[in-house]
C-alpha cells in the first residue's frame, strides 16, 4: 500500500548510510598549513645567520684578545666581587623586602606608612644616587653609637672605618633591592585568594602558621618568577659599584681599558 504524500518514512525503510572506506582512525590528518610561520622562521634564521657571520668575520671585535682576556686574574677576581657582592645584596635585600610586604599588609597604620614611604622614596631615588650617598655619608656622621634611645651611649664606632667599598656598595643595593623585593612579595600575597585566609581562620589556626604552611606556599608561585628577574637586573646593577670605588667586574675591565686603550672592545665583550 502506498504512503500518502508527506508521509514520515519508517527506519526499516531508510537506505543505509553510508560507510567510510577507511576507519576513522586509520585516515591521515591533514594539518593545517600555516605559511605565515614558515616565513617568519626563514626571515629569522636569515637574520641570526647574519648577525653571527657579522661577529665571526669582523675583524674589530678581536676574538683572540678576547681569548687572552676572559681568563685573566684581574678578570677572575673582578668576577668574584661581583658575585659576591650579588648574593650579600640579594640575601640582605630578601630579607628586607619580606619584612616592608609584612608590614604593608600590618594593621598598624604606623608600620603601613613607615613602609609605604620606604618603597617609594627607594624606587623614586636612582641607584647610583643612593651608592654615592652613602660613599659620603662619613662626611655628615663621624661616628655610629649604639645605646638608648635620646640617651647614653653604650658603644660607639668610627664611620669612616667601618664604612669600606664593599659595605657600602652591599648596604647601597641591599636598601635599593629591599624596596622592589616588597613590592614582589607584597604582590604575590595578594594573589593568594581571600577565601584561603578565610578557611584556615575558620579551622582555627594560628596566624604563624595560617602564613608559613598555607599563604607563603601559594605565593611563592607567583613570587618566585618575578624576584628571579629581579635578581637579574641586581646582578647587572653591580656595575655601579665601580662608582664607589670597588673594582668589580666593570670595575676591573674598566682599569685594564684605560691601560690598554686597543682592546676597549674585546674588553668590554668580556665585562658582559
Amino acid at each position: 500500500m502506498s504512503q500518502p504524500p508527506g508521509a514520515a518514512v519508517s527506519l526499516a525503510e531508510a537506505p543505509p548510510a553510508a560507510q567510510p572506506s577507511k576507519p576513522l582512525a586509520a585516515q591521515r590528518v591533514q594539518p593545517l598549513r600555516r605559511p605565515g610561520r614558515w616565513i617568519a622562521t626563514a626571515v629569522v634564521l636569515v637574520v641570526v645567520a647574519q648577525i653571527a657571520h657579522g661577529l665571526a668575520t669582523n675583524p674589530f671585535y678581536q676574538w683572540d684578545r678576547f681569548r687572552y682576556w676572559f681568563l685573566r686574574p684581574t678578570v677572575l677576581d673582578g668576577l668574584l666581587v661581583t658575585l659576591e657582592v650579588a648574593a650579600l645584596s640579594a640575601l640582605s635585600g630578601l630579607i628586607g623586602g619580606v619584612l616592608l610586604a609584612l608590614a604593608r599588609q600590618s594593621g598598624s597604620p604606623v608600620l603601613r606608612a613607615v613602609s609605604w614611604t620606604y618603597t617609594w622614596l627607594f624606587r623614586s631615588v636612582p641607584l647610583i644616587v643612593v651608592l654615592i650617598f652613602l660613599y659620603n655619608f662619613s662626611a655628615l656622621y663621624k661616628t655610629l653609637s649604639l645605646g638608648i634611645p635620646f640617651g647614653p651611649a653604650f658603644v660607639t664606632f668610627d664611620e669612616s672605618k667601618l664604612a669600606t667599598d664593599m659595605t657600602v656598595a652591599v648596604i647601597g643595593l641591599g636598601l635599593n633591592e629591599a624596596a622592589y623585593a616588597a613590592e614582589v612579595v607584597r604582590g604575590g600575597l595578594l594573589s593568594v585568594d581571600q577565601s584561603q585566609h578565610e578557611a584556615a581562620a575558620a579551622l582555627g589556626l594560628p596566624k604563624g602558621y595560617q602564613f608559613t604552611r598555607i599563604v607563603l606556599p601559594q605565593a611563592l608561585r607567583s613570587i618566585t618568577p618575578n624576584y628571579v628577574n629581579q635578581l637579574i637586573g641586581l646582578v647587572k646593577s653591580t656595575s655601579l659599584v665601580f662608582y664607589v670605588s670597588l673594582l668589580d667586574l666593570f670595575g676591573s675591565v674598566q682599569t685594564m681599558g684605560s691601560t690598554y686603550p686597543g682592546d676597549i672592545v674585546p674588553l668590554l665583550l668580556v665585562a658582559t
